[in-house]
């Protein structure tokens, strides 16, 4: 299929982000093929799933995730903020949505390393790829090049990939010194030169986070290769796969 799907933190747009909710909307779609998560480190060294580096926005609580224990971010509500249905939902650990999503759907999963934050992370997030034997199926993304190298370290196995907000000259090159084969880049980035550029190179790109439905049908007309983040993935049908369907120029 082309410009493949990607939910943004789950089905972000209609659950609280980063939750097993977002995560099982995601997979409820038969359009999603990948989901984009956000992984941090607990206090006793679990990978959890949180975007932020406190619990202040998503959460009832207030504090640094890397200063709670897991048990500690298990007794916080993740999902009230966002809507009362969702009351009770909590902070997944990374193992509880590799078990649910193996096989189903593959994963995007962004270190949040803020800078060496979580020395540990890269390895504990490695070894459990391996326990469930995704080290094939998922690939890891950091906006840390340090990060990078350090999976690549670890494995030379499991895909890694860059994010940016931007596109210097030397992009191309940046990746293949880092042994990455994947791009993570803003979509205000992306135009016709570049995405051949990286097709050429043999580099997986994803475009992030498109929620517009009308700027979704223009980035994807790009290139069909070219993977589209969203918070919402029904967007995504009505903006790109109903236009395969229209006598339009769109996917030449």
């Amino acid at each position: 299929m082309n410009n493949l799907c990607v939910a943004h933190r789950g089905a972000s747009g209609e659950a609280p982000e980063n939750t097993m909710a977002a995560i099982h909307l995601a997979m409820a779609s038969p359009l999603v093929q990948w989901i984009e998560i956000d992984v941090q480190l607990t206090k006793d060294g679990i990978p959890v799933l949180i975007h932020d580096d406190t619990v202040n926005r998503t959460t009832n609580g207030k504090g640094r995730v890397a200063d709670y224990t897991l048990a500690e971010l298990k007794r916080l509500d993740a999902g009230r903020w966002f809507g009362r249905s969702f009351a009770g939902e909590t902070i997944p650990t990374l193992e509880q949505v590799l078990e649910a999503t193996v096989g189903r759907c593959r994963l995007n999963v962004e270190l949040k390393t803020y800078g060496g934050r979580y020395p540990e992370l890269e390895k504990k997030v490695v070894e459990l790829l391996y326990k469930w034997n995704l080290q094939h199926d998922t690939v890891i993304t950091s906006f840390d090049t340090a990060s990078l190298r350090k999976v690549r370290g670890l494995s030379h196995e499991i895909m890694t990939g860059l994010i940016i907000d931007g596109a210097p000259a030397s992009l191309i090159d940046d990746l293949r010194r880092l042994d990455a084969r994947f791009l993570s880049i803003g979509y205000r980035h992306v135009n016709a030169a570049r995405m051949a550029a990286f097709n050429e190179a043999c580099i997986q790109v994803m475009a992030w986070t498109i929620n517009d439905q009308a700027i979704m049908t223009r980035v994807a007309g790009i290139s069909p290769k070219l993977m589209i983040c969203t918070n919402y993935p029904e967007r995504w049908e009505k903006a790109v796969l109903s236009q395969r369907n229209r006598p339009s120029g769109l996917f030449r």
